[in-house]
C-alpha cells in the first residue's frame, strides 16, 4: 500500500467542561497542538454554538487539525490528518489530552492512501474489506438518483 496521509480519530471523555465550552481556549490549545506536533500552521476558524459546544479546524500546510466539543457531556472529537511523514500528532493528542484534563480517550489510526493499479492511479487496497452498502450510502445513492447522479 502506498501510503499518503495519517489519519488519527481521538474521543477524549470526562473533560473539563468550562474549557470545552470556551472558544478562546480551545482555539489557542489547538493552535499549540499543532505546533507541538510540528506542523506549519496556514489559518483557523472556530465557532461556538447556542447555548453549548465549539467546532473548529486548524488548517496545516500538512493538512487539518478539528474538534467539536459537547461540553454538557465533557465529550471532544479531534481529527488529525497529516500528509507529512514528519509531524507526530501523537504529541498533539498527548497535549490536549492533558489541557482538556480528560479522564481518558480512545483512539483510531488510519493509514490512507491505496494500491497503484497497471496505470499507476491508487485503487481499493487489498486488505480483505469491502464497501458493504452501508445504510447511509444506500440513502445517499438513492438521493443521487432521484438527482439523475445515480453512481
Amino acid at each position: 500500500m502506498e501510503v499518503l496521509g495519517r489519519h488519527l480519530l481521538v474521543e477524549l471523555f470526562s473533560c473539563d467542561e468550562e474549557v470545552l465550552d470556551n472558544p478562546e481556549k480551545i482555539e489557542a490549545f489547538m493552535m499549540v497542538a499543532a505546533r507541538v506536533s510540528g506542523a506549519t500552521i496556514v489559518e483557523s476558524v472556530f465557532h461556538r454554538f447556542q447555548p453549548h459546544g465549539i467546532s473548529g479546524v486548524v488548517v496545516i500546510a500538512e493538512s487539518h487539525l478539528a474538534i467539536h466539543t459537547w461540553p454538557e457531556h465533557g465529550y471532544a472529537a479531534v481529527d488529525f490528518f497529516t500528509c507529512g511523514a514528519d509531524i507526530d500528532y501523537w504529541r498533539a493528542h498527548d497535549f490536549l489530552k492533558e489541557a482538556f484534563a480528560a479522564g481518558d480517550s480512545e483512539v483510531r489510526e488510519l493509514l490512507r492512501g491505496g494500491e497503484r493499479d497497471a496505470a499507476g492511479k491508487l485503487g481499493r487496497r487489498n486488505n480483505g474489506l469491502e464497501d458493504n452498502g452501508s445504510e447511509n450510502s444506500k440513502l445517499k445513492n438513492s438521493e443521487l438518483k432521484k438527482m439523475g447522479r445515480e453512481k
